[in-house]
């Protein structure tokens, strides 16, 4: 089993800078990126692309809301493209995208983003892998839309979102190195089976930004979200990529994953905001992990036979060989600095 004395490392950078340029990201430097842009056509984001196309502002005031829509697609083009440029060979794109619905002028339609992103990216020369409905569970008893009881003008409500994959070039190809790490990075089987479903439901993130000093609503996606992510598409001491930084989420599950990560955002109150919860998260990210592995410990004494692999690093039983070197670490310290967050990690718990 592993010493809890040997130490690990990663680091993280948030930088204040727009994503439609990067030109402190070397190309073909990044592994993976998990992100969620701006919803186009969502009113909480008007104020972004119109800040980025006055045209937008324009076209809105004038209810057109396919020029719109357009417009603001255009718009998160090039962060698709440099996207594409920052990835290695082999590496995955994650774009969670909700669709919106709206009413300009007399017309209530849909705007179908993630169908229109799936265009962009294919032109980019991305190929798209199967994707994850992302359905965020709801007990709201009035969530219909429209005339209510009455036909024919109720609307279907929207309650999921799409998690779109993308892969530059073919597979991935590891090294030797990359190999020892890559079954380190391994995940139980009960979560592969559970993390590769196409349809996940996982509660949102609370919204709500009032107390930070930043905007009002945050729009972020859950940790369980991004975690899942990290862990399926990367292996440990790769890089993770977020250039819609938000409040943090994904560096925050690549920080818990032993992935280095960059974030990038335009708003510097946010960044900071974002800053904050990476650096002050150490306790709610171990209770995390402790519960992941509980909950595997938990799967091993309930099941229904004897498995006959046992991991080497943690002592208990496996599902499958591919199991046995795999290894969860805990954060034991994290430093900040004006360059970013380095963390290091032990097997033994805090």
């Amino acid at each position: 089993m592993l010493s809890g004395m040997e130490e690990y490392r990663t680091k993280h950078h948030l930088k204040k800078q727009s994503s439609q340029e990067m030109p402190d990201i070397p190309d073909g430097s990044v592994n993976l990126v998990v992100t969620s842009p701006p919803y186009p056509m969502i009113e909480m984001w008007d104020h972004v692309f119109a800040s980025l196309d006055p045209k937008i502002g324009k076209a809105l005031a004038q209810k057109d809301g396919e020029l719109a829509f357009d417009l603001m697609h255009k718009t998160l083009l090039p962060v698709w493209q440099e996207i594409y440029r920052v990835l290695s060979p082999g590496g995955i794109a994650c774009i969670n995208i909700g669709d919106a619905t709206r009413k300009l002028s007399d017309d209530f339609r849909l705007y179908n983003s993630h169908s229109r992103i799936s265009q962009d990216f294919a032109r980019i020369g991305f190929q798209q892998l199967p994707g994850i409905i992302w359905q965020k569970p709801t007990n709201s008893p009035n969530k219909f839309m429209g005339s209510g009881m009455l036909p024919s003008n109720a609307y279907v409500t929207l309650e999921h979102e799409h998690i779109l994959i993308f892969r530059k070039s073919g597979k991935r190809v590891f090294s030797n190195r990359e190999n020892h790490l890559r079954r380190e990075s391994a995940f139980f089987w009960e979560e592969r089976n559970r993390w590769f479903s196409d349809q996940w439901a996982i509660k949102g993130e609370g919204q709500s930004l009032k107390a930070s000093g930043t905007r009002e609503r945050s729009g972020a996606f859950p940790f369980e979200l991004a975690y899942r992510l990290v862990n399926m598409f990367s292996i440990k001491y790769d890089t993770v990529l977020d250039p819609f930084l938000g409040t943090g989420t994904t560096c925050l599950a690549a920080l818990a994953s032993e992935r280095h990560s960059i974030g990038l955002e335009i708003d510097a109150a946010l960044m900071n905001y974002a800053r904050k919860r990476i650096t002050t998260s150490v306790d709610l990210i171990n209770s995390f992990i402790a519960n992941r592995l509980a909950s595997h410990e938990k799967f091993v004494n309930n099941g229904l036979k004897e498995l006959k692999y046992r991991n080497l690093h943690h002592g208990f039983p496996v599902m499958t060989k591919q199991e046995v070197d795999l290894v969860v670490r805990y954060v034991s310290g994290v430093s900040a600095s004006d360059i970013g967050v380095k963390v290091t990690y032990s097997v033994d718990p805090p």
